[in-house]
């Protein structure tokens, strides 16, 4: 897969984020599996599922926003760093008020 074709609710996401989901899709779907891999409870591994699909739903709202796609944008094609990428719409979306 070429960089480019990296959705860009991937690239919102943080390492822990990522980690969950290839926990998540390694467990077949199963939260109770994920509970005992995270050595927590059935309902916080549900919350924080809760709270990761709120993230990526959020970030398509905000894809919206003309500057948060082109940032995105050029962190993708690798004209910016991905940590560059992050605080530069985290700032932008600050000051909108978006967080």
């Amino acid at each position: 897969m070429n960089t480019r074709d990296v959705p860009s609710w991937i690239l919102s996401l943080d390492s822990e984020d990522l980690e969950f989901i290839r926990k998540f899709v390694l467990s077949s779907g199963s939260l109770k599996q994920l509970a005992k891999d995270y050595k927590v409870s059935y309902p916080t591994v549900r919350i924080r599922l809760d709270r990761l699909i709120q993230k990526i739903e959020l970030n398509k709202e905000h894809d919206k926003e003309q500057l948060i796609s082109f940032v995105k944008t050029l962190a993708i094609e690798g004209r910016v760093s991905l940590d560059d990428a992050k605080l530069i719409i985290e700032k932008y979306k600050d000051e909108k008020g978006l967080i």
